[in-house]
């Protein structure tokens, strides 16, 4: 499916002079080492949910980002609980994630992304682009200030 839209990231205040770089951990929901990919979602609420396993009570301050998308050729998940499940669980227990399989085929078809639902709020969608050429998304306003209503101890 084609996609055009606003999508939000939350980042460091320090990455607020990089808003659009490639994840910095070697694997992720959707990628693996070698792989580009750029995690955003369709809300800044959404933004705040998929967050809230990595923030903490002693992280440095954050901002929240907003992009946008224009005509991304994206393979849509949502609604397909296999692409929502802790990957970090079975990765820490065989050195894999299943939904590797997901991202793997869409970037065998040449699609820029995936689109798919939130795991713990199913109405929420998130967003995970390959292609990150600024043809595909690009910053059009400044960051601002976010701070979690939550911390994960």
């Amino acid at each position: 499916m084609e996609f055009s839209g606003p999508v939000w990231r939350i980042l460091f205040l320090s990455q607020a002079d990089a808003p659009l770089a490639p994840a910095r951990a070697p694997e992720g929901r959707f990628h693996y080492s070698g792989q580009t990919a750029v995690y955003a979602s369709l809300s800044a609420e959404g933004a705040g949910v998929a967050i809230r396993r990595y923030v903490s009570a002693c992280d440095p301050p954050r901002v929240i980002q907003q992009a946008q998308i224009s005509g991304a050729q994206l393979v849509d998940l949502r609604g397909q609980r296999n692409a929502t499940i802790i990957w970090q669980d079975f990765f820490n227990s065989h050195g894999t994630s299943p939904t590797w399989n997901f991202s793997d085929h869409a970037r065998e078809k040449g699609a820029d992304g995936l689109l798919y639902s939130s795991r713990s709020r199913p109405e929420l969608s998130h967003i995970v682009l390959f292609n990150t050429s600024p043809d595909i998304i690009y910053v059009d306003s400044p960051p601002t200030a976010w701070t979690p209503q939550y911390t994960e101890p």
